[in-house]
């Protein structure tokens, strides 16, 4: 048995799971939020002396440099490893690899400055996991380290689905093409799926829905992603929390005018930050609060809640055309694991092509087939794990560097 160490960090965030391998075995799991903000939170679940514990604590960190720190300040205060040498690998997920990393990769401080260098196509998140990964190397400098990157899985796009409608030099000398983001996910919920349906994944078509305050869109077609609604940034596709997802881009220059905005940056980081269910409702980009606010009447809420449902019908529509058909669709994230009148609003839409929901079956966060007996295509609920899927791929790239017991 080896311990691996899964890390997944955003912005202002450190989420991560160590793990038992090969039986994948979960002896920690914690977060540490709003990292860089006032009253920053950590929380640990562990396993000790044959029971779970849980750990809580409320203090500032002022950046991921001291998340690392304290992280492991708290493994061994909580006796989860007592010494660094037992974490035998650490997977990294990283949001985009562009084209240089079509495949997850052992880390070496070149991936690290390439990983930097690529935070034009994920400036929110892949600068910070740059850090994190330095911040661990710190601390573990031995230690085998793998990089995941969200962009991966949908490195099998077809040219005719990954090149936008635009001279194609831009594709040649600046890599202007369609990348996708969450493919950790996408990949662990089409594999679960598969396993769930009890069928060879080979032999599937699926429609997967990751739909939290980040959202998208894949179509699985034997396993392999075919298309995806996030693009050359994961501004593209679905309504978000706080992205807008496709819009005109004549709407850029028409509003920077309006707005008196010089720098097209100030006119992204509308589309990024202050768009999708915020802009919508003007109350929040959190759905479990545009529910609340739409069952009590507020007619905005109500519309944003409207506009997310539609455009995800849109695209499991159209990824169904584009396969040709599908067996199942796959809901995950914390919309689409938590939310079950959102799965119906969407699902009830689409029954044309052999989608039915069982109410009863619905009514649940586990993992389920939620679709009625005999339906022509099933509807699953499946709870991402993007860590574990994460220690398979150190696992994986460590057989070839000997990741020791």
């Amino acid at each position: 048995m080896k311990k691996i160490l899964s890390v997944n960090a955003g912005s202002s965030s450190l989420k991560f799971q160590l793990f038992k391998m090969p039986n994948e075995k979960v002896i920690a799991k914690g977060l540490i939020e709003r990292i860089g903000l006032s009253h920053s939170i950590i929380s640990i679940a562990y396993h000790a002396d044959g029971e779970e514990k849980n750990f809580k604590q409320t203090k500032d960190i002022a950046n991921h440099e001291e998340a690392v720190d304290l992280l492991f300040k708290l493994f061994y205060i909580l006796s989860i490893v007592n010494d660094s040498s037992e974490i035998k690998g650490v997977g990294h997920r990283v949001a985009s690899g562009g084209e240089l990393f079509p495949d997850s990769v052992v880390i070496t401080e070149d991936v690290i400055d390439q990983i930097d260098s690529l935070g034009y196509l994920a400036p929110l998140h892949n600068p910070a996991q740059a850090k994190v990964i330095r911040s661990f190397k710190d601390v573990l400098p031995a230690t085998l380290m793998v990089a995941v990157f969200d962009t991966s899985f949908h490195a099998t796009l077809p040219s005719e689905n990954y090149l936008y409608s635009i001279p194609y030099e831009y594709y040649e000398k600046y890599g202007v093409r369609k990348y996708g983001f969450h493919g950790t996910s996408h990949s662990y919920v089409a594999k679960r799926a598969a396993e769930l349906l009890n069928r060879p994944i080979e032999d599937l078509k699926i429609v997967t829905c990751h739909l939290g305050n980040g959202a998208s869109v894949a179509a699985v077609e034997g396993g392999r992603s075919v298309d995806t609604s996030m693009g050359f940034t994961p501004l593209a596709g679905l309504t978000m929390g706080t992205r807008s997802g496709d819009v005109d881009p004549s709407i850029l220059p028409f509003l920077m005018e309006k707005l008196g905005l010089d720098e097209v940056d100030d006119m992204i980081a509308i589309l990024n930050n202050k768009s999708g269910l915020l802009g919508l409702s003007g109350i929040s980009s959190d759905m479990r609060d545009i529910e609340t606010a739409a069952v009590s009447g507020n007619v905005r809420a109500k519309l944003a809640l409207e506009i997310f449902v539609n455009r995800v019908q849109k695209y499991i529509g159209s990824y169904m055309a584009e396969m040709n058909g599908a067996d199942a669709v796959v809901f995950t994230a914390g919309i689409g694991e938590n939310s079950s009148s959102i799965r119906q609003a969407i699902v009830s839409g689409l029954s044309w092509f052999g989608m039915e929901i069982d109410e009863q079956r619905n009514d649940t966060r586990k993992e389920a087939i939620i679709s009625k007996k005999g339906a022509k295509v099933a509807v699953l609920n499946v709870p991402t794990n993007e860590e574990i899927e994460i220690a398979r791929q150190v696992e994986r790239l460590g057989e070839g560097v000997k990741i020791s017991n």
